[in-house]
């Protein structure tokens, strides 16, 4: 078997896990080339204006973590 031969459905999870980083930082490395949809576009300007119309809806990102972490443990 040669390295042409494997599937990454061969991979162990840790290498899958370690595959989907190597792609996201590959992905974040360029993201003027990552595609972005109408309806994501819609989406952002949305939460945009409702952010705009009412600040106290937001939550900081110290809060975002701490709710993160309290669900899953972490």
């Amino acid at each position: 078997m040669n390295a042409n031969d494997i599937s990454i459905l061969d991979l162990s999870p840790p290498e899958k896990l370690q595959l989907v980083e190597d792609l996201w930082d590959d992905l974040a490395s360029t993201p003027s080339e990552v595609p972005i949809h109408d309806w994501q576009k819609k989406e952002l300007d949305r939460r945009k204006t409702n952010l705009k119309k009412f600040p106290a809806s937001g939550l900081s990102w110290d809060n975002v973590k701490q709710r993160i972490r309290s669900r899953y443990g972490r």
